[in-house]
């Protein structure tokens, strides 16, 4: 091997600009910035300086050897055997070959790692010493061979396990940050060994810290670690290596008498702060480290000097459906205490999109793309010397005014009516186009689609000014306020699940108990606009039989059966809101097999029964339209009302109720069809719609429906 070899310092995409510029700071020569990656060429002592001093690289490896890949593959697995392996490991080594890329002729990895291999028992073979083994766990030798086009290249990892293994970290939280992202956040935001104050509010284990007073002490990172790839090379120089080891510790020892760095680590986890302190000790540093267990949006600046101040931070993402308003309206806070706390420090705030940093309301000077872990995420630089102003509009005040309002009217109303779910506002300014529902502790937020004339981004502005006035002006805590889009859908997205959660509570109706999900589906379970007609339903049921029809998850089915029915019938068409149902049953105390419950489409059932008068109140309450993949007919209320009533009629004594209801707003009811059929319908509507839903036109339709007796 010559004084002078080619060598390729892998890392994580996005880190590539960091690794050249350190790369070129560590004295190494002929550096070529590429994809995942930096070409370098250097003598030994250079390569193994990269081992130990590279903050940002994940591996660095020696070039062994390079070839075409055509359609002769034989050819592929002779030119690997002609390089000198035994010169770098013996037969009594195991070794495992690790492959990336592809073309026409390799177009598996696990065929290109053993053409590798087979190359590499040849040349064993062929110079009489036998066949080495191959260790895919522990392995004492790596190999790594990558394809591009048809340029196969295969090299000699120095490293073994990843360099962001530094050794200090045993323990980690639930989302840990890679210590080479860590790294490359430290020093696009500015850490040096000037720097005096670091601080993290959001501190975890302590990653950004730790890796940030790395490179504020001239502390090597590869200067913990105890197991290198290299130490199993034959061609291993462990006393320059030692040499190497020697003077990192002097560096460190002599940047630890001199620098004034202090830590400051903040997290709602105190069990996260032991496992950071912990850290801390290893890296010999735990005496400059203050751990506080306190809410991020809380946190006080510490008292700083003339020195350099900085805080880095990774907040939440918010990555599962039903986070969005707990993350987004953290932001919002942070965004206020640090423009509150943190004057004159330099901020390096780590989110998942644009949309989490907005809600800061701060205006950044550098922003960067960098991945964590397979994950694009966004760093973003603020320079908190300069005046940070908010670049948002005033808002008016009419909006807090009419929660406020609506708040303290409702509640009152709610708690007397024995409701604790009932809806708080409704779109009662256009601008602000959602609903919103109280569950017991809890709200709901049901964004509706904006006009097509009002620009997606203002619609999304709009959204979240009205959650920061929720959370400012109402006692709701953050994480039990649940955002969820409703958009006019049609047949399986009615009822879509979003995505599993299982956040559910329990609400209070005249008397009734029902479970509601807040997190699961598009609905809760519960249609908070037809609890009176579900009161009137249970006026009629005493002694009664009835049959619910479109049963969802039973509510109505429940008030009937507190009323004293003999027997309810609910059918529906899906096995899980029957099963629901049946448990709201159980939940009031209500023997489930003195009931039906039927799954079946609702109009399919109503042509199979023959005509028999066996029911005395029916509650019909049909989707506005239905074309649910297990349904045959397609469904239109207003097209299909008459057939509907007419088919359920059949079933009706002739001093029986039908109780119809429906949410579209522009229902017509066809009293001339109703008239052909022998029926007759009283319009209930007015009578049926609650305080809270008093402020929302054409919320929906209730008739009281009876055969006409001539």
């Amino acid at each position: 091997m010559t004084a002078t070899s080619h060598y390729f310092a892998t890392c994580a995409k996005g880190l590539e600009p960091l690794l050249f510029d350190e790369l070129q700071q560590l004295g190494l020569t002929e550096v070529q910035q590429t994809v995942a990656g930096c070409r370098f060429e250097s003598d030994i002592e250079g390569a193994y300086r990269a081992c130990l001093w590279s903050r940002l690289a994940s591996r660095v490896l020696l070039k062994l050897g390079t070839c075409e890949v055509g359609h002769d593959l034989g050819r592929v697995t002779k030119a690997i055997s002609e390089t000198l392996w035994h010169e770098h490991f013996n037969v009594e080594q195991s070794f495992v070959v690790s492959f990336t890329g592809q073309n026409q002729q390799v177009r598996h990895t696990q065929f290109g790692a053993q053409l590798v291999k087979d190359g590499i028992v040849d040349h064993f073979r062929e110079q009489g010493l036998g066949r080495p083994n191959v260790d895919r766990e522990s392995p004492d030798i790596r190999i790594h061979a990558h394809l591009h086009k048809d340029q196969l290249t295969w090299y000699l990892d120095l490293v073994g396990e990843p360099l962001h293994r530094r050794g200090y970290r045993l323990e980690q939280g639930a989302a840990p940050l890679r210590e080479t992202l860590a790294a490359a956040i430290a020093l696009r935001a500015g850490v040096n060994t000037a720097t005096e104050v670091l601080a993290d509010p959001f501190c975890g284990s302590g990653t950004l810290l730790l890796e940030a007073a790395m490179v504020v002490l001239d502390h090597a990172p590869g200067l913990r670690r105890t197991s290198w790839g290299m130490q199993s090379w034959r061609q291993f120089q462990p006393q320059l290596w030692q040499q190497l080891i020697n003077e990192a510790e002097q560096r460190f020892e002599q940047a630890q008498s001199q620098s004034e760095l202090r830590i400051y680590g903040s997290d709602n986890d105190p069990r996260m702060l032991g496992i950071a302190d912990q850290n801390a000790t290893r890296l010999g540093i735990a005496s400059r480290c203050q751990w506080q267990a306190q809410d991020a949006t809380k946190v006080q600046a510490p008292v700083i000097s003339e020195g350099q101040s900085i805080m880095l931070c990774n907040p939440p993402y918010g990555e599962r459906l039903g986070e969005e308003v707990e993350t987004l309206l953290l932001y919002r806070r942070l965004g206020h205490q640090l423009r509150q706390q943190f004057s004159g420090w330099q901020v390096a705030i780590l989110a998942g999109d644009e949309s989490l940093l907005k809600r800061l309301k701060l205006r950044s000077h550098k922003k960067y793309k960098l991945y964590n872990g397979a994950l694009e995420v966004i760093l973003a630089l603020y320079d908190m010397q300069k005046e940070q102003t908010e670049f948002t509009k005033e808002q008016s005040s009419d909006l807090a005014n009419r929660l406020k309002k609506n708040y303290q009217k409702l509640e009152k109303w709610a708690a007397k009516e024995g409701l604790t779910a009932w809806r708080l506002y409704d779109a009662d300014l256009p601008e602000y186009n959602a609903a919103v529902d109280v569950y017991n502790e809890h709200l709901v937020i049901q964004e509706y689609a904006a006009p097509k004339d009002i620009p997606p981004a203002v619609a999304k502005e709009r959204l979240w000014y009205l959650l920061d006035t929720l959370a400012e002006e109402l006692p709701f805590a953050a994480a039990n306020m649940h955002l969820k889009v409703r958009q006019k859908q049609s047949g399986k997205q009615q009822y879509q699940r979003q995505q599993l959660r299982h956040i559910v509570t329990t609400v209070h109706e005249y008397g009734a108990q029902f479970e509601v999900n807040l997190s699961d589906y598009l609905d809760t379970g519960l249609f908070l606009d037809h609890r009176w007609a579900r009161r009137e339903l249970a006026r009629l049921s005493q002694h009664k039989n009835v049959l619910n029809l479109f049963a969802y998850t039973c509510t109505a089915s429940v008030q009937a059966a507190l009323g004293g029915a003999r027997e309810v019938t609910s059918v529906d068409l899906s096995k899980t809101y029957l099963a629901w149902g049946e448990d709201n049953f159980r939940l009031n105390g209500l023997a489930v097999r003195q009931h039906k419950f039927i799954q079946d489409d609702c109009l399919q059932w109503l042509q199979r029964q023959p005509p028999q008068q066996r029911f005395d109140v029916i509650f019909l309450d049909p989707p506005t339209f239905s074309n649910s993949k297990r349904m045959q007919d397609v469904l239109d209320v207003q097209r299909d009302h008459v057939m509907l009533l007419k088919l359920a009629a059949r079933l009706l004594k002739d001093d029986g109720v039908i109780l119809f209801s429906n949410n579209k707003r522009k229902f017509k009811l066809d009293e001339e069809g109703l008239n052909e059929a022998f029926l007759v319908a009283e319009d209930w509507t007015q009578r049926s719609i609650s305080q809270d839903f008093a402020r929302r036109k054409g919320i929906h339709h209730l008739f009281k429906v009876e055969h006409r007796h001539e």
